[in-house]
């Protein structure tokens, strides 16, 4: 079985879609959004990270030669992002978390302004 005839990733995959949807249809409302609502957006945003960095993992475990082809795009991606080469995807994705822990506090604290 190929690395996305997985149940597993073929479930994570669709997931990870839906949540990125919903961070996508609302990025644009956030500034005018209530307390209660930025932070469950916030949260969204956290388990979308969460769920693209556990496939990243997966795509990098694998022998499968489609994951290693994601795995290169994804590095490819982050290329063209700005992020240097050299740079181990995982200490991305812990900038990342601490970058959204650090709004769910601003918002927290009623100190979030764009």
């Amino acid at each position: 079985m190929s690395f996305f005839q997985s149940p597993v990733v073929r479930a994570e995959m669709a997931e990870i879609s839906e949540l990125q949807e919903e961070v996508y249809s609302n990025v644009f409302k956030f500034p005018s959004m209530t307390k209660e609502d930025q932070l469950y957006h916030v949260d969204i945003l956290n388990r979308l990270l969460e769920k693209q960095q556990i496939l990243y993992a997966r795509v990098s475990l694998s022998d499968d030669p489609e994951a290693q082809q994601m795995k290169e795009h994804i590095l490819e991606s982050a290329s063209m992002m700005g992020i240097p080469n050299s740079v181990d995807m995982s200490q991305v994705f812990n900038q990342m978390s601490q970058m959204v822990e650090t709004l769910k506090a601003q918002i927290d604290k009623n100190q979030f302004s764009l």
